[in-house]
């Protein structure tokens, strides 16, 4: 029997715990925490790499379909790119409304196609140790979803953790599979560690096998109002390249829930009647949600003082501490149980005990009106970055580099001049009714009103560095009036 599986990469997640990395706009599923690769490309690369064949079965591994919203679609394109991953999807949501709207939208997605297959639900920014053994428990997962089973993934707890949520195991259905009894949210202390002398609960991994007509059948039967939602912004969307846009005002109706309310945990109410099909098989594969800067620390070797230490650190008479430096030199003395995390515009200190809270930060920047909690100093754009390198009241500095054969919309400002000097490669400049060539060490201005793109069209990046001066320096400033990546004239 051949069977057919697609990954559905779950990427909404703001990441906000992991503040002063994680930023709204690049949240940590596109951050390199863990190796050479972001984590959202080790989930995709987990999937891509899965053995071809099982002993019941041949396997076809479908291009990703993954859900993410507007702002983060051009990284998870550039991302696939970069892993020479084509032919998937990219479809976003116009509002974030939990997870089984995520995948009831991408189960219409695939059968819309006249495909389905099993598909293997993945949140976009999880860790795991030991892949080999997480590759064979997923087709173990993908033999029971075969067969009509919904299946989750629940991670063996080694302590009573209040910050994941819980599976409940029922009985054995063969092997490793349990069928699935319920589900409880993050549980407090006294509740956790309950479930941990007890050896019937698992924690919650939100990873999730089964076919795709399977989900639509038990979304439309426990949830209705989920599934006419979702398949009316389906049947009202629109493909823009790899983008698969659904219609906004329809899934704003939508109500939110997640996979496991939904649906998993009524069939495992269902299951004392025989009539459940929800299944759960145990993970102990060295798995983290990366959830807090104490579980990042937690995958990195310590020194003989228990510290982490990632960077240009000194440390002396510090204990137990975690200290990452992105781009200046950290130094500490007589610290324990610390978190210090250092970046080019914003530095960390907290207790470890208070990890959690790191999020307060975050709401504290939204409501102040800043940017800390949205953008790292270097910015991701469809066609490259940009790096703030200076700024005062009335300019700014930055460092462009544009990717080979990409170009910026064709555009004007309002209230800014730019001045930009090519310090590598070429540009090619349109300056109202004139295009020209400007090559290394030289320069070309651009005054206020006037419009203007700015093109790569060499083999290496571009590499300039713009001046911009006015009354107003905002993002918001721009008006487009062409541009080959379909952004709305004023966003970004």
């Amino acid at each position: 029997m051949n069977t057919a599986l697609q990954a559905v990469i779950l990427s909404g997640g703001a990441g906000t715990r992991l503040w002063p990395f994680s930023r709204e706009a690049c949240p940590k599923q596109f951050l390199n925490l863990t190796g050479d690769k972001t984590l959202f490309q080790e989930t995709v690369t987990r999937i891509s790499t899965l053995p071809a064949t099982h002993p019941d079965t041949a396997i076809e591994i479908l291009p990703p379909l993954v859900v993410c919203n507007e702002m983060h679609r051009f990284l998870v394109a550039e991302q696939l790119r970069r892993l020479g991953i084509e032919g998937g999807g990219i479809l976003l949501e116009p509002v974030a409304r939990n997870t089984a709207p995520a995948l009831t939208l991408a189960a219409l997605s695939v059968q819309a196609d006249g495909l389905d297959p099993v598909l293997i639900v993945l949140p976009s920014d999880h860790y795991v140790r030991d892949v080999a053994s997480f590759q064979a428990c997923l087709l173990d997962a993908v033999r029971w979803a075969s067969q009509g089973c919904l299946v989750t993934l629940g991670i063996t707890p080694d302590r009573p953790e209040t910050g994941f949520g819980y599976i409940q195991c029922g009985p054995s259905l063969g092997g490793q599979a349990r069928t699935v009894l319920g589900f409880t949210e993050k549980p407090d202390a006294e509740t956790a560690t309950r479930y941990l002398a007890d050896g019937e609960y698992l924690w919650n991994s939100g990873i999730f096998v089964l076919k795709a007509s399977t989900w639509l059948e038990q979304i439309s039967r426990y949830r209705p109002d989920i599934h006419l939602a979702c398949t009316e912004a389906s049947t009202h969307g629109q493909r823009d390249g790899d983008f698969i846009r659904i219609d906004q005002p329809a899934f704003t109706r939508c109500p939110a829930d997640s996979i496991d309310y939904a649906v998993m945990e009524k069939l495992g109410h269902a299951a004392a009647t025989g009539a459940g099909r929800a299944v759960v098989l145990p993970l102990d594969v060295g798995w983290s949600d990366l959830g807090s800067w104490p579980t990042l620390g937690e995958i990195n070797p310590a020194d003989e003082h228990g510290n982490v230490a990632v960077g240009d650190v000194y440390t002396r008479d510090t204990r137990d501490s975690l200290l990452y430096a992105q781009s200046r030199f950290l130094a500490t003395v007589g610290l324990d149980h610390l978190i210090v995390i250092e970046t080019p515009d914003a530095v960390l200190v907290a207790h470890k005990d208070k990890a959690q809270d790191v999020r307060f930060i975050t709401e504290h920047l939204r409501h102040s009106a800043r940017s800390e909690h949205l953008y790292h100093t270097r910015v991701h754009r469809p066609w490259g970055d940009f790096e703030s390198i200076d700024r005062g009241s009335r300019y700014q500095v930055k460092r462009l580099t544009l990717h080979p054969g990409s170009s910026l919309s064709l555009q004007m400002h309002h209230h800014r001049a730019e001045h930009w000097i090519v310090v590598k490669g070429t540009a090619r400049v349109t300056r109202g009714d004139d295009s020209f060539l400007v090559t290394e060490n030289e320069s070309t201005y651009i005054p206020v009103g006037v419009t203007h793109r700015l093109e790569n069209p060499g083999t290496i990046p571009l590499e300039i560095i713009e001046v911009q001066s006015g009354s107003y320096l905002g993002e918001d400033d721009i008006v487009r009036f062409e541009d080959p990546y379909n952004r709305q004239p004023f966003s970004c």
